[in-house]
């Protein structure tokens, strides 16, 4: 219905936001920055007589750039060095700036307890004693002390999306602690207008209105307040975050406006889904809630529009019931449609005219379940179609690649073909060692699936399809059935996040006094053969050929390299993203004449030093300059466990022992 209005004009004029955008990221450094560039743009705004200043960012922690802060970590001494936490806590005192924080709804370890102080005083009124009908914050993170005593005062910024992840209300207050406090809009407001305090009226059913002075914001009865969003993204004004450090803006832009500091970098992730668009900047929607309040255009869901909803429903349900029996059957496609727009229509009318929101779809559902019951054989039949590739894939294959399956039913996917895809093998090292120490079938089967439930939703997370477990491997592949764009590189992620949570699963392992787990993982790319494989009336869809060789014998040479991802080259040429990583040898595996050139894809971050001498190791190498490639190699070793270098090394040596042995550029692999 939104999108059918289309954008209106913000109509108080009475908010602008000042944006950490990418162009400020780019020349004002990356996020956070220094607290003497923020100070900078708040007396910035000051001067340019700014009514108030909201900030939609949280300082939890100390600057660690402070000059201060740098010479303390190295023991240096110093007098009357700078402190920018300092510094921009005296800006905010000597500003009209407003503090943001958050909440946390879930009670989590370590989470802080710490109440915020608060300048509003409520007044409850009718309200039910016993019952809380207010959001209930568990926990809360706050700004560090310097900054959060020197401010006027401060209020929470929570988005809290619905169930379907859109933002379409925010909270007005949140009770923690059996203390209420206000939002971060709601405190400006406030603020504002001069107000000391704060009414909330109640009636049986919750929250009724929130009063300020002559004000009064409807709510609904968990005291959250609709918004009537004006458009997309950049519908109010936007001021660069860099135009106000460097004091190159117009000062009749801010003189006298409320001014809400946040980002619209994607970088900084304070991006939310709003009925307009899915990726829309959170401190927008504070700005919407303002305008809408100064204006009393915002929507609202009083209590009691459960049992409209609800009488609204079964009134559809009677009506059409006899309209359906005395119409002629020719006739009921046109009086559907005619009775679907006067629906949309009346919820059209009452949610930009009078600002109610009642259901849509549930009306809409009730006429359509009333009048199609000739659709309901070909919905069976669709049903039947759908299950079918649901058992076949369900606990193979991503989300997306389920749906598609679903909504390509018709298009023959599942036929057999040839297709690049990119092979996925990952292998627990020296399994059969940790089956023979943990002995007990119920508590190894436990402690594989431990490993393999994470991994398996790695890989469906990044796209891929799980083709099966072998034992305690892993076989997976992209882009079959059907396009999975950047295939490779999404391969490549799968592994490295595997690696990087292999820690987490480990921990809990060594807690529990259970063997440490090692991975191997192998990636290639190329053509192969996807479709249904096996015997009549008991097959799988599965993919066979050189590639999936391939991908198997380069994930059983990582034990011999000593490293945990191998990729071969024709998966390096697929990347497209930038990856880390270094080249380990030309080889030929057992079962494949062609030699292969393999990387091996480096998860955490390397010694460049290290790697440079690797590199001319290795140039050194291929020059036949085996010297000075064991020279390099033994110092590498001497600092470093890689296998590799002691690889190299050996190699070296054996043709400086052997001065009329053949140079072989190409290493064989004659185990699998």
């Amino acid at each position: 219905m939104f999108n059918v209005r289309g954008e209106t004009s913000p109509q108080s004029n009475s908010v602008v936001i000042i944006d950490i955008d990418e162009k400020s990221l780019k020349n004002l450094g990356q996020w956070p920055w220094s607290r003497d560039k923020l100070s900078k743009i708040l007396e910035n705004l000051h001067k340019a007589n700014v009514a108030i200043i909201g900030l939609d960012i949280v300082f939890a922690e100390a600057d660690r750039t402070s000059p201060h802060k740098i010479l303390k970590k190295y023991n240096i001494k110093k007098e009357n060095l700078p402190n920018y936490d300092l510094q921009f806590a005296q800006t905010i005192a000597s500003t009209p700036t407003i503090l943001g924080y958050q909440f946390e709804f879930k009670d989590k370890n370590h989470i802080s307890k710490e109440a915020p102080s608060i300048q509003t005083i409520f007044i409850e009124k009718n309200k039910n004693l016993g019952k809380d009908y207010l959001i209930q914050a568990q926990g809360t993170i706050l700004n560090i002390p310097i900054i959060q005593n020197n401010s006027y005062s401060s209020g929470f910024f929570n988005n809290i999306p619905d169930e379907g992840g859109i933002i379409r209300s925010i909270p007005m207050i949140i009770s923690y602690e059996d203390s209420l406090y206000p939002s971060l809009s709601l405190e400006i407001l406030r603020i504002a207008l001069g107000i000391q305090k704060v009414i909330i009226n109640y009636d049986e059913n919750g929250v009724e209105n929130i009063h300020l002075d002559n004000y009064k914001i409807q709510t609904d009865r968990f005291g959250r307040v609709l918004i009537n969003f004006r458009g997309k993204e950049k519908t109010f004004t936007y001021i660069s975050a860099l135009d106000i450090y460097n004091n190159s803006f117009s000062k009749k832009d801010i003189e006298n406006k409320i001014a809400l500091v946040g980002t619209s970098a994607a970088a900084l992730m304070d991006l939310r889904a709003t009925p307009f668009e899915s990726v829309f900047p959170g401190v927008e929607v504070h700005a919407n809630a303002i305008d809408n309040i100064l204006n009393q255009d915002y929507l609202f869901k009083p209590s009691w529009i459960l049992a409209v909803n609800i009488l609204f429903i079964f009134l559809i349900v009677f009506i059409n019931y006899i309209l359906i029996k005395k119409i002629a059957i020719v006739i009921i496609p046109i009086y559907f449609l005619g009775m679907t727009v006067l629906i949309f229509y009346l919820n059209y009318y009452l949610l930009f005219k009078e600002y109610l929101v009642i259901n849509t779809l549930f009306p809409i559902l009730a006429l359509i379940f009333s009048s199609a019951s000739s659709l309901i054989l070909d919905y069976f039949f669709e049903v039947r179609k759908k299950e079918e590739i649901k058992n076949k894939f369900a606990s193979k294959v991503s989300k997306d690649v389920m749906e598609q399956l679903i909504n390509n039913t018709d298009k023959n996917q599942l036929q057999s073909q040839n297709k690049n895809i990119t092979i996925f093998f990952s292998d627990i090292r020296q399994f059969t060692s940790i089956s023979e120490k943990i002995g007990d079938p119920k508590i190894l089967v436990n402690y594989l699936n431990h490993y393999l439930t994470p991994m398996s939703e790695i890989i469906t997370k990044n796209n891929g399809t799980i083709d099966k477990y072998i034992g305690d491997a892993i076989m997976a592949y992209w882009n079959a059935p059907f396009d999975i764009e950047n295939h490779a590189d999404k391969a490549v992620k799968t592994a490295i996040e595997q690696i990087n949570i292999l820690d987490n699963i480990n921990k809990y392992y060594f807690q529990n006094n259970l063997p440490k787990i090692e991975i191997g993982i192998g990636i290639t790319t190329g053509s192969a053969t996807i479709g249904e494989i096996g015997s009549i009336g008991r097959s799988d869809y599965t993919v066979i050929g050189d590639t999936i060789n391939l991908g198997s014998r380069i994930e059983s040479l990582c034990k011999y390299y000593g490293v945990k991802i191998i990729i071969s080259e024709f998966t390096k040429d697929s990347l497209k993203e930038p990856f880390n990583y270094r080249f380990l040898d030309f080889i030929k595996v057992k079962g494949k004449n062609d030699p292969v050139r393999i990387w091996e894809i480096l998860h955490d971050k390397q010694n460049d030093r290290e790697m440079e001498k690797y590199d001319e190791g290795l140039k050194f190498y291929y020059e036949e300059n085996f010297q000075l490639s064991s020279k390099i190699f033994k110092e590498l070793s001497m600092t470093s466990s890689s296998k590799i270098y002691q690889i190299y090394l050996e190699r070296s040596n054996f043709y400086i022992q052997n001065p009329n042995k053949k140079f072989e550029r190409i290493f064989i692999h004659n185990e699998k």
